[in-house]
């Protein structure tokens, strides 16, 4: 089924058709975290939204290429020029080395990702692996003469990139004002102008993260690693780069500006950026404290948190809303999330068990319902992703399921069969949830272990059946009453019976 896909592109402000440049193969560049600490909730956010774009893209039959860094150096304090490097601060405290402290967050980075269900990107370069190629665009942008050094460091001249070509383009910010009210630090601070960032620099003798270069023994600034990776693994030009909001200024005006500056033209067709979590109205960040890391939630630790939330619920409660909205946490909204999830996990377990039958007084449903559904559920798809939409159209064919189940709607095999392949590809292929809620990693073993249990459960309540058959009222009530004991909750139906647990 051949699909028109339209992304809301911030550069340009709008929505515009998905047209990858060398089609099948489709390049996406997502920044990935600084390791330095736990993810948070925040992290969540891209890296959920960029799976289901990855899992999307790959469906339409694309060949994806999708890269996502780890930043293992550089990023400074207050995402600024001066300050201290925020893993070699963190090794400092915790007396280790600063690749103990990437490696260590960087696992548990990965832990949290699997138990979100995020699939692996296909290529996860890290900041000082790549050293050699921040160096080589450091020296292209200054023998192009958008760059100078100064003091053993280099910096990007904003002003001079300015004349030629557009600074702000991205977050639209004025250069002007920025430039005025630099003047004053003409011969007193490194750069020429408080606008221009630093390319590389020179390690003061306690920085205990330094690399060789021509300019002196030092350190890549945080926005290099992006255009140099992106470049080496997907090109001089690729289809998709994304990220959170946040990162619009000064990251992504600074990737664009080093991408021209370097080669003479852009580096990416379509920017894609998902808004922020926040609490209180206020951006979830580690820098201001007021943030819940991933562990937290899965564990219910955290002072903000009334009890523990599965990673399902955490990705279904981020899936509720388009990623270009933001999302403001509570407990009372993460456990209505829950429920939603729960809500849609037993209409697909009824799905699942119901029998096809063909009541001739009972309204049918159809073939086109089917494919009215699927259809519906691409377009929401196709629409910049809008999987609050896609949930919102499953949860109304649960109303159908259960008519289905309670004999007031009539199914055939095949519509049966067509009505599961929907809840499958959207629910759980694209929007990449787990069949059972509380699963918290992707181990297949786990979900064969769910499998057993539920057919172990099957056999109870048909030993069940047969007691209430031969009027059996003991052993019948014992081994619904010991279920009910474990969380299972069990009700007769006309054909038989259905049971959920409840966790």
């Amino acid at each position: 089924m051949e699909q028109t896909l339209l992304v809301y592109n911030t550069l340009t402000r709008r929505k515009e058709a998905f047209k990858p440049l060398h089609a099948p193969f489709v390049g996406m560049y997502v920044c990935g975290p600084t390791v330095y600490g736990d993810a948070h909730l925040g992290h969540a956010r891209p890296a959920i939204t960029f799976d289901v774009i990855f899992r999307y893209l790959k469906h339409l039959g694309y060949k994806v290429r999708y890269v996502r860094n780890i930043t293992d150096v550089g990023h400074l304090e207050h995402d600024a020029d001066e300050g201290e490097d925020k893993i070699a601060k963190k090794a400092r405290l915790e007396q280790l080395e600063p690749m103990e402290v990437a490696q260590y967050y960087t696992n548990r980075y990965h832990e949290a990702m699997a138990a979100l269900n995020v699939l692996p990107p296909s290529i996860e370069p890290h900041a000082t692996g790549h050293i050699i190629e921040q160096i080589q665009l450091v020296k292209e942008i200054l023998e192009r003469g958008y760059a100078y050094e100064s003091n053993g460091s280099v910096y990007f001249d904003v002003v001079r990139y300015n004349q030629d070509y557009h600074y702000g383009v991205l977050s639209g910010r004025n250069l002007d004002d920025v430039v005025n009210n630099s003047r004053e630090l003409a011969g007193v601070d490194e750069k020429h102008n408080q606008a221009d960032f630093a390319l590389w620099k020179k390690a003061q003798p306690e920085h205990i993260m330094h690399w060789p270069s021509p300019w002196s023994e030092g350190f890549p600034g945080w926005h290099c690693e992006c255009t140099a990776m992106g470049r080496k693994y997907l090109g001089a030009h690729f289809d998709i780069h994304g990220g959170g909001m946040d990162l619009v200024f000064p990251h992504h005006e600074c990737e664009i500006a080093q991408a021209v500056a370097s080669q003479g033209d852009a580096m990416v067709t379509y920017w894609i950026h998902n808004n922020m979590i926040t609490i209180n109205g206020q951006k979830m960040g580690k820098s201001l404290g007021n943030f819940i890391t991933l562990p937290e939630f899965f564990a219910g630790t955290h002072e903000k948190l009334e009890r523990a939330y599965s990673p399902m619920t955490i990705r279904f409660f981020i899936l509720q809303a388009h990623y270009r909205s933001t999302v403001d946490f509570s407990n009372e909204a993460l456990q209505a999330a829950e429920k939603g999830l729960e809500r849609l996990l037993d209409a697909y377990r009824t799905l699942t068990t119901i029998s096809p039958n063909s009541s001739g007084n009972s309204e049918q449903v159809t073939m086109d319902y089917v494919n009215d559904l699927r259809q519906k559920c691409y377009d929401a798809m196709n629409d910049d992703f809008s999987t609050p939409n896609v949930i919102s159209l499953l949860f109304d064919a649960t109303r159908v399921i259960n008519s289905v189940a309670d004999k007031k709607m009539a199914i055939s095999t095949e519509v049966l069969k067509a009505l599961t392949d929907v809840f499958d590809l959207f629910a759980f292929d694209l929007l990449g949830l787990r069949k059972t809620a509380n699963a918290a990693n992707a181990d297949a073993g786990n979900d064969a272990r769910e499998e057993a249990y539920g057919k172990v459960v099957d056999m109870l309540l048909e030993q069940r059946m047969k007691a209430k058959a031969n009027k059996d009222w003991a052993t019948s009530d014992f081994i619904r009453d010991q279920l009910a004991a474990l969380g299972f909750e069990v009700k007769d139906t006309k054909d038989g019976f259905s049971w959920k647990l409840n966790r």
